[in-house]
């Protein structure tokens, strides 16, 4: 067996392998290419691919596809061989042209456009990404690309992604020059996306049609045992998991993905997988292969990888922390606290950017993370609330305070603070205990961003950071250019940025009532629900900050605002219809099934042993007849209101969903868990959540 360092990367195109492959002209064109976008000649687009294609044959692959990531939160790839025939059409060979290579023409009207492309308008582009690798996986050679529609709009996730990345390098560029570029002339903000999922066993997942439909379980009533005894957190990793995820690792790492850590999550059957960091581009398209790789891995073994954001309730539900930073051109990570005046300056500048970026525009970072999932994790069991606020630690609160009052910092080492001219002391890593309840908290030398589900493309969250923080960046980088006091003008920056926008910084429990309230009395943003915060994307001065930077034009904001609007409500539409065709085919007559075992029962002890013999079947009947009735009710009603909703247009109708649909859902799924609590087990049709939960030894 190869050694890891062998195997990382193997089976990809990497830049070791174009160095070897491509000649010096070819491979120093196409890196200019990837670094700044620039056009890649036919001629040497030719080269490229018929090099590509010889390695892509030598590790197997019969096949290349553009791999794509269009308005969903899964990718897409249409798969093509390399034969071609050779004259005469007796025989092929194998050939990948410089065309092939640089872009395809899926379908664009068959996937979500959001209004953007008709049926009739079909032709759509993708185009090779060349600043992400391609790889080979299970004979076919993928092709990072990015997706637009035949009239140039994006219709993907990746191309906006660039954009933003391309916006925040070029404002944090004019920052560093006002310091003099000591630590670089640009940025690239980086992500590590922890990714959180459940592993349960297939044969008992094929058994709950909710699981198999919707990915998460629409009734169950809790085990005895949950999470209560915090014995799976960190715990000993059982051998059918083990074996999981060391073929996990062995295929990631094949595909130069940097998984790293491996561990038990807090709830049965849950577990987490992290990687390090790598830039935001090349993080995101990892990521999408980290969770296409789990499924596929899971199969193997006989399991099932459950991504959805609550697969269980009463349990932790699964997120995927978004770690982000930014780190320049020669290495210098920017949230890093220096030891310099200038660089202590530089590092203020920047968290005080992220502050300012994150107060004003609290509505797009909950709107980038919404989703009908997600719904369902955000405030509960260790996820963050959704009301957005900044955690920064006791020691970085209490220097900013310093620096809004012009006062003496009283920290470890008392310092007075004039930006510019003294030093700032070294603020360690860890000088206060980790916010497990903060949606955005400072980490060291990153903000952590919690309130990703585990099921979702980090692509949305990041493009959002990035522009917001260009933003702030932009306006900082604007007064500053123009300042005949640089050292005096960036001091009034910082302190009047920490003075608007210090209401942001929570440092306490985001799950108390308390916060809830004085959040209220803050100004901020209690955008519980994905109908609450999906309006918040087409609003006014969000459309201007988007289409000012070029991440978004306002025909593609609408088209997403539509298909997000679209999803939330066929997603809880599809659930509704789930429960409704379990309860009619399976769970009605299983406790109709249950209450004649019961009558017959009673008959034969009355007859035999008296009225009195059967006083507790009695008692059972009566519940299962009062808990049936209301059953076949409240299922007459979802199915009116799901007929409703289908007559709306898209914001009524995800009000409805969220307002009618899923509380009559939630009105039965007490109904029903309290049937299963009844009905004998050898009547109950489903395997219950003590089955799921610890079906996997």
């Amino acid at each position: 067996m190869n050694s890891i360092p062998e195997t990382f990367g193997s089976a990809v195109f990497n830049d070791e392998k174009m160095r070897e492959r491509l000649p010096k002209d070819v491979y120093e064109s196409l890196k200019k290419t990837a670094l700044s976008g620039a056009r890649l000649e036919p001629s040497i687009a030719n080269v490229v691919a018929e090099k590509m294609k010889d390695w892509a044959c030598e590790m197997g692959a019969t096949h290349f596809t553009h791999w794509f990531q269009p308005m969903t939160n899964i990718t897409a790839e249409k798969h093509d061989s390399f034969i071609s025939p050779v004259k005469g059409g007796e025989g092929v060979i194998m050939e990948f042209r410089g065309k092939e290579l640089s872009y395809g023409e899926p379908d664009a009207s068959s996937l979500p456009n959001g209004g953007l492309r008709a049926t009739f308008e079909a032709r759509g582009y993708t185009a090779w990404d060349p600043s992400s690798y391609a790889f080979v996986k299970d004979g076919t050679l993928f092709i990072p690309s990015v997706f637009i529609s035949y009239s140039g709009e994006a219709l993907d996730k990746k191309t906006p992604l660039l954009r933003s990345v391309q916006a925040l390098g070029k404002q944090a560029a004019r920052i560093l020059a006002l310091f003099g570029g000591r630590s670089g002339s640009t940025a690239t903000p980086t992500v590590g996306a922890e990714q959180e999922y459940f592993l349960i066993d297939k044969e008992v997942y094929l058994k709950r049609p909710d699981l198999v439909t919707c990915g998460r379980t629409l009734f169950g009533a809790p085990p005895a045992k949950g999470q209560e005894l915090h014995d799976h957190y960190f715990g000993a990793i059982k051998p059918r998991v083990k074996a999981f995820m060391a073929d996990l690792d062995r295929e990631l790492w094949t595909l130069g993905v940097l998984a790293k850590t491996k561990h038990n999550e807090a709830a049965p059957s849950q577990h987490e997988l992290a990687p390090l960091f790598t830039g935001a581009n090349v993080a995101t398209d990892h990521n999408q292969l980290t969770m296409s790789t789990m499924r596929a891995i899971a199969e193997k073994h006989g399991l099932v990888c459950l991504l959805h954001e609550k697969p269980f309730k009463g349990v932790n539900g699964s997120g995927k922390h978004n770690n982000w930073s930014l780190l320049s051109d020669t290495g210098v990570n920017l949230f890093e606290p220096g030891e310099t005046p200038s660089e202590n300056a530089q590092f203020l500048l920047f968290l005080t950017a992220v502050i300012k970026a994150v107060d004003e525009h609290q509505d797009l970072l909950r709107m980038s993370v919404a989703s009908a999932s997600n719904d369902h994790r955000l405030g509960a069991n260790e996820a963050p609330p959704a009301i957005i606020s900044v955690s920064l630690g006791e020691e970085l609160t209490d220097l900013l305070s310093a620096l809004e009052k012009n006062t003496a910092y009283k920290g470890k080492k008392k310092v007075q603070i004039e930006i510019g001219a003294d030093v700032l002391p070294k603020i360690p890593k860890d000088t206060t205990d980790r916010n497990r309840t903060s949606p955005f908290a400072f980490t060291g030398n990153k903000f952590e961003f919690r309130m990703p589900g585990s099921s979702l493309s980090v692509s949305g969250p990041n493009i959002v950071l990035n522009t917001i923080v260009a933003e702030a960046l932009d306006e900082f980088a604007t007064a500053l250019e123009k300042s005949k006091d640089f050292h005096a003008d960036l001091n009034k920056i910082i302190r009047d940025t920490i003075v608007k926008h210090k209401r942001i910084i929570f440092n306490g429990d985001g799950y108390s009532k308390s916060w809830e309230e004085e959040a209220e009395r803050r100004g901020l943003l209690n955008l519980k629900t994905t109908a609450d915060a999906l309006p918040r994307f087409i609003k006014e001065e969000n459309r201007r900050l988007f289409e000012k930077y070029g991440v978004f034009t306002e025909a593609e904001i609408y088209s997403r605002y539509q298909i997000l609007l679209e999803s939330y409500s066929t997603t809880v539409n599809i659930e509704a219809l789930t429960v409704i065709d379990m309860v009619k085919r399976n769970i009605l007559p299983a406790a109709e099934a249950y209450q004649n075992e019961l009558c017959d029962l009673i008959m034969k002890k009355t007859s035999i042993l008296g009225e009195e013999s059967a006083r507790t079947e009695k008692s059972t009947l009566e519940k299962l007849s009062c808990l049936t009735e209301a059953l076949t009710g409240l299922l007459g009603d979802l199915e009116r209101k799901v007929a409703y909703s289908k007559t709306l247009t898209a914001l009524p109708q995800a009000v409805c969903c969220k307002e009618e649909v899923l509380t009559a859902m939630e009105d039965m799924r007490e109904v029903i868990d309290e049937l299963e609590r009844i009905v004998d087990a050898a009547f109950w049709r489903f395997p219950t959540y003590n089955d799921l939960l610890y079906s996997v030894n």
